[in-house]
């Protein structure tokens, strides 16, 4: 679980397609430095959010660690994009007792999206960004909560529609972020809020029937409040 509130940024030395050491377990990998901040008590098998996508440190030093990086992982975010100097946004895992400064984040990126509009706004700056699936855009609504390569974001506007929502970010954190450094047309790792997920998934259930094995949850459900209100009004 994390926060959105990225501790610091690191940078991509080597990103590998297939890497045979005992680290890499014959599979993608990416090395990151830069990290010694929040490197001082980490283990091997900890969690790092790396542009909001949870991995697994599979080897570290002072200043660098590795992680591996899933098919799944690599097709589901920008990852797979990133060059040796990109700099990348950096979280720990949250520790218990530790203050809760942005929302709850699990590293499980949903899907990615590209900037669009880049706009200055005195010393803030506006982003547009129009999501490649639009099957998560009920998720992402005004005053919401959404993860941005990481970084916990307020949502401005949204257009369903289109597929496109607007977030705002002001001076502090475009010092601490990489955002600043993209440019139109970059992509961006999104993550939605997932309390919003598990409102849907029950409702749903519940609506569906499926709170049932047989199916007929909701229609006794339904019938029941039928019949109270029925009986109320006789």
């Amino acid at each position: 679980m994390f926060t959105g509130i990225v501790e610091c940024l690191g940078t991509v030395v080597e990103f590998t397609r297939l890497d045979t050491t005992a680290a890499g377990g014959n599979g993608a990998s990416l090395a990151i430095s830069g990290a010694r901040s929040i490197l001082d008590d980490c283990h091997l098998g900890d969690s790092i959010a790396i542009n909001g996508t949870c991995l697994t440190v599979t080897e570290f030093t002072d200043d660098m660690f590795k992680v591996g990086l899933a098919p799944e992982t690599l097709s589901r975010t920008n990852l797979g994009k990133l060059q040796p100097g990109d700099r990348v946004n950096l979280e720990r895992a949250l520790a218990a007792g530790h203050r809760f400064g942005g929302h709850f984040v699990q590293g499980h990126i949903d899907t990615t999206a590209d900037i669009i509009e880049i706009t200055p706004d005195a010393n803030s700056i506006w982003y547009k960004l129009r999501v490649d699936d639009g099957r998560l855009m009920p998720y992402i609504i005004p005053k919401g909560f959404i993860a941005v390569d990481g970084t916990s974001l307020t949502v401005c506007d949204v257009n369903d529609e289109e597929r496109w929502f607007t977030i705002m970010m002001i001076a502090y954190t475009q010092s601490h972020v990489v955002m600043p450094s993209k440019k139109v047309g970059d992509q961006v790792n999104i993550e939605v809020d997932m309390l919003g997920k598990y409102v849907e998934k029950v409702t749903t259930s519940i609506l569906q029937g499926a709170s049932t094995s047989d199916g007929s949850g909701t229609s006794s459900y339904i019938e029941k409040v039928v019949e109270k209100v029925l009986q109320k009004n006789k």
